[in-house]
Parts: structure tokens; sequence; C-alpha cells
């Protein structure tokens, strides 16, 4: 009943928990910010929240699912993958901040808010989906050298029995 597809989904659970647990805390601030600076400060306050959840939505969830579409790379290759990644929507933030910063159509504090309120309710959501996935990390399998483990440790002591200092045992003194 342990196949590879069952062990590949489980192992990979937490990643897709939490894509799923930061879009729907993404959309809940996003509705949330929506209707409180909409009410605050009318059609710049909605505009502010919608430009503020895109940007910090995209932000966060660009992260987790780049780590799962390189789940099955080489972890140098998914570290190298994510650090690019995160220097380009580092770039990619600044200049879109850079381009609005002059425009007039959005409230400028419903954008402030709404990005750190996504970026915190995000990571938050994120990092709960896993720590409450239950995972196998171990796949434990018998290997042939269990039944020569006794060889081993017999082999560690000394001619006289007793266990040699950096043996794992007990030290001469």
């Amino acid at each position: 009943m342990n196949h590879p597809g069952a062990q590949d989904s489980n192992q990979f659970a937490p990643l897709l928990a939490a894509i799923r647990y930061g879009a729907v805390g993404l959309a809940a601030v996003t509705v949330v910010s929506l209707v409180v600076w909409g009410l605050v400060a009318g059609v710049p306050g909605v505009w502010g929240a919608l430009v503020g959840a895109a940007v910090g939505g995209a932000f966060i969830l660009a992260t987790i699912i780049i780590m799962y579409a390189t789940r099955n790379v080489a972890p140098t290759t998914t570290g190298a993958i994510l650090l690019g990644s995160w220097l380009l929507k580092i770039i990619i933030a600044i200049a879109v901040m850079v381009v609005v910063r002059r425009m007039d159509f959005y409230d400028k504090p419903a954008l402030v808010v709404t990005i750190i309120a996504v970026l915190v309710v995000m990571l938050a959501a994120e990092s709960t989906a896993i720590a409450r996935t239950n995972a196998t990390y171990v796949t434990p399998e018998p290997s042939v050298g269990d039944a020569d483990e006794g060889a081993s440790a017999t082999a560690a002591r000394d001619g006289d029995g007793t266990e040699e200092e950096g043996s794992g045992g007990p030290a001469k003194r």
C-alpha cells in the first residue's frame, strides 16, 4: 500500500497546504481590506487595497509556488532559484511602487496597510499550514548491516574489553 505516488503526495503535502492556506488568507484580507478602505476612503481606498493585495499576495505566493515547482531538483538548485526569484520579486515590487508612486488613483495608506496585512496574514497562514500538516520526512528501510551491528560494536573495544575513547562508549580513565 506504500507506492511512490502516495509517498510523494505525502512528502509535499505541507507545501500544498501552505499554498491553499495562503490563498485563503489572501482572499480574506483582500475582502476585508476592500470593504474597510472602500468605506474609509471610497474608490481610491478600493484601488489601494487591490494594488496592495496584488503586490503583497504575489510576493508571498510566488515563493511557496516556486518551492513546490522545484520540489524534485537538487537542494542547491532550489536554493539558487529561490534566491534569484527573491531578487526578481524585490525588483518588481520596487518597480511597481515607483510606477504607482506619482499616481493619484489610489489611497496610499490603504495600499501600505493592505500590503502589511497581507504579508502578516499569509505568512501566519502558511506557517500554520506547514506546522499542522503531518508528513513523513524519513522512510526507514531495513538495512543489510543490521545483523553486523554486533560485530562492529565488538570491534570498537580494545583487547581488554573496555571501549576506546571516541567509540561512543565510556572512555578509559
